[in-house]
């Protein structure tokens, strides 16, 4: 066993805990494998874009716990936390991810609704009669 880096993505309302550790490439997602539990192939080639950016997709076993939000903001909070993860291995990762933007956590949320609207922004539907 080599040594277990932890980090925290978010992305929305979803929270995922990353660990990491040396290993050939098994990603689990709360203890089901990724294609199971994430079965958008797009979303799963979107939350293993850090360690293909880097080129060590086998590599490392990842373990991620995730809670909170949709299948979208659950894979971005998992993307987020591997490439902290990754980070904190060497310096050079750090700034190759960095550069490549998935170091910074993406703020968009939901805007809350208003008062006088019917949603956010919507206005309520108008009545000719």
């Amino acid at each position: 066993m080599g040594q277990i880096y932890y980090a925290t993505g978010r992305r929305k309302e979803a929270v995922a805990r990353v660990y990491l550790q040396e290993g050939n490439g098994k990603i689990t997602v709360n203890d089901q494998p990724l294609e199971e539990y994430i079965p958008t192939l797009y979303r799963q080639k979107m939350l293993v874009s850090p360690l293909e950016f880097l080129g060590v997709r086998n590599k490392y076993d990842i373990k991620i716990f995730v809670k909170g939000g949709g299948e979208t903001g659950q894979a971005e909070a998992a993307k987020h936390g591997i490439a902290r993860a990754l980070a904190q291995i060497s310096e050079d990762f750090r700034d190759k991810l960095r550069e490549e933007g998935f170091l910074t956590r993406d703020p968009r949320t939901v805007e809350r609704k208003h008062y006088g609207r019917a949603k956010a922004r919507r206005g309520f539907q108008s009545s000719k009669r």
